[in-house]
């Protein structure tokens, strides 16, 4: 069996280093050892710990993203509560990761910062959920499949946000809601209120 590439091998350790310690913590010297590479091999793949930070994001959990976009671009397949079941499920799974990583981005100002100039510069960002999910919502409310007064950005708030809280609010209760019951309940709650 040929060895994992050096980039794999970086990203799956940051992705165990910082769903276990923490993004603040996860030092590329940490993630470089556990890699099995050196920190100047880390550089040559990653410009900085958060662009580390934002490619195991976008590669490591969960793709809800991808799911958001392509459900935007072809509105009109599937039903209205299948596809809001699914967008949850994988909302819910996503943040369940995200969460215990980012937490600790707000433990240290210039960390955040740092990583928010990432986001930006990659175009990404918790926003962006929250704008492929509105552009769905607005599709399918121009198919007529969403009542025509429907504020599709409340909306699309509401389900990410909520999928979002229950990440948060549970981790400490060791009671999270379980996705395959929530994630429809959701869907079902949320269509009562924006289809006609």
């Amino acid at each position: 069996m040929e060895p994992r590439p050096t980039r794999v091998r970086i990203l799956d350790a940051a992705h165990d280093l910082m769903r276990t310690a923490g993004l603040a913590r996860a030092t590329t010297k940490e993630i470089a050892k556990a890699a099995g590479c050196s920190e100047a091999a880390l550089y040559k793949h990653f410009d900085s710990k958060e662009d580390l930070f934002v490619e195991v994001l976008m590669e490591r959990l969960p793709r809800l993203t991808p799911l958001l976009g392509s459900l935007a671009a072809e509105p009109g397949q599937g039903t209205l509560e299948e596809n809001l079941t699914e967008i949850a499920r994988q909302a819910c799974l996503f943040y369940d990761e995200s969460f215990p990583i980012a937490a600790s981005l707000y433990a240290e100002n210039s960390l955040k910062r740092r990583h928010d100039q990432a986001m930006r510069e990659k175009g990404a960002g918790p926003h962006v959920p929250i704008d492929l999910l509105d552009a769905y919502l607005r599709a399918e409310r121009a198919l007529g499949r969403i009542a025509p007064d429907t504020d599709t950005f409340a909306a699309a708030s509401l389900l990410l946000g909520a999928c979002a809280q229950r990440a948060f609010a549970y981790e400490a209760a060791d009671q999270r809601p379980d996705t395959a019951t929530f994630a429809p309940r959701l869907a079902r709650t949320l269509l009562a209120g924006i289809t006609a």
